[in-house]
């Protein structure tokens, strides 16, 4: 079968944002490759490793790319149409923000803020492309107690919590800095019997995780229709099944009777989204928790985190734990 294969460079930063454009068009299963989280998951993961082949190093420096496959047709080339127009609203957006509000230099900045958001193709007809990003993915140590192993690698947890996922499924694979920030927070937070609400669920990494840690159920909601799959086939594989994990699909800002159906008085309630969400969503948090509850929100980079910090102080909430990964903010509130 014949394929296109379109890389868009862009730097760390940008990763988020272009991952949500791209998710957006319907575009899932991407790769990423980041010289940065690739370092951080040499440092955090020796165990796991002794050679790192200097090639891979090389292959590596200084990219921040994302990668995924279209089929060579003319729905493929409308899907890429389209994501090329998403792309050049993305640059004209930045531009016209920076115009309107900043100097010259801070112009300067902006526009280099999400990298070069150069797109790229390349023809292939190697029918094995799903199967090559998996060389990415090894075992994961997150925080005291959590080993996120990829479901076709073998690994011993010994005394970790093993936290089995599929990351070719949706956003969540616990790569990126704030997915750590979550599960190390969790990690503390989850003491036995809990009621989990996850918004923003992906590929519902972090109720796993909770549940896994001891809560005793959990709701995770996202937006996209793919996650209700993901999630579900992420509990299956570490033995969670629906009568623990509910999966629902809207949005609890937009729709009230989403907002009915999630109802309130959960212990803790997770977000792990992006500033502007986070912003919009504090107002209805207090309503969400029950008294004494925890709201634990990530997804923050550090130019919005004051603005995230203030939102959340305006709507009663107090922050009892602040951390740090990258330029990534978590915040826990009660």
């Amino acid at each position: 079968m014949h394929w296109l294969e379109v890389h868009i460079d862009t730097n760390h930063a940008g990763l988020e944002e272009v991952q949500a454009l791209l998710s957006g068009a319907d575009v899932d299963n991407v790769m990423v490759e980041d010289e940065e989280e690739f370092r951080d998951f040499l440092e955090n993961n020796r165990d796991y490793w002794d050679y790192v082949d200097e090639e891979l190093e090389r292959h590596m420096a200084g990219r921040s790319r994302i990668t995924f496959y279209l089929e060579a047709g003319d729905q493929g080339f409308a899907k890429l149409g389209e994501v090329r127009l998403r792309l050049e609203a993305l640059k004209r957006e930045r531009q016209d923000l920076g115009t309107l509000l900043m100097t010259l230099e801070d112009v300067k900045r902006q526009r280099q803020d999400l990298g070069t958001l150069l797109m790229t193709l390349e023809d292939v007809r190697d029918a094995d492309w799903e199967n090559n990003w998996k060389q990415y993915y090894k075992p994961m140590e997150i925080g005291k107690r959590l080993l996120v192993i990829p479901q076709w690698e073998e690994a011993d947890p010994g005394d970790r919590v093993p936290l089995y996922l599929d990351p070719g499924l949706t956003f969540g694979t616990g790569a990126h800095a704030t997915t750590r920030l979550c599960l190390t927070a969790l990690e503390d937070l989850v003491r036995g019997g809990e009621r989990v609400l996850d918004l923003g669920c992906g590929s519902g990494i972090l109720s796993v995780a909770a549940l896994r840690l001891g809560a005793e159920s959990a709701l995770a909601v996202d937006i996209d229709d793919k996650c209700r799959t993901a999630a579900r086939e992420n509990a299956g594989l570490n033995g969670i099944g629906p009568d623990r994990l509910e999966v629902l699909v809207g949005n609890l800002l937009t729709d009230e009777t989403v907002a009915e159906r999630i109802g309130g008085g959960w212990d803790l309630v997770l977000a792990n989204i992006v500033a502007d969400v986070i912003i919009a969503l504090a107002p209805r948090v207090r309503g969400l928790l029950r008294p004494g509850g925890t709201f634990l929100c990530s997804g923050v980079i550090e130019g919005r985190s004051a603005e995230v910090e203030a939102a959340l102080a305006a709507n009663g909430l107090t922050i009892r734990d602040r951390r740090e990964d990258n330029g990534w903010y978590a915040f826990t509130c009660q």
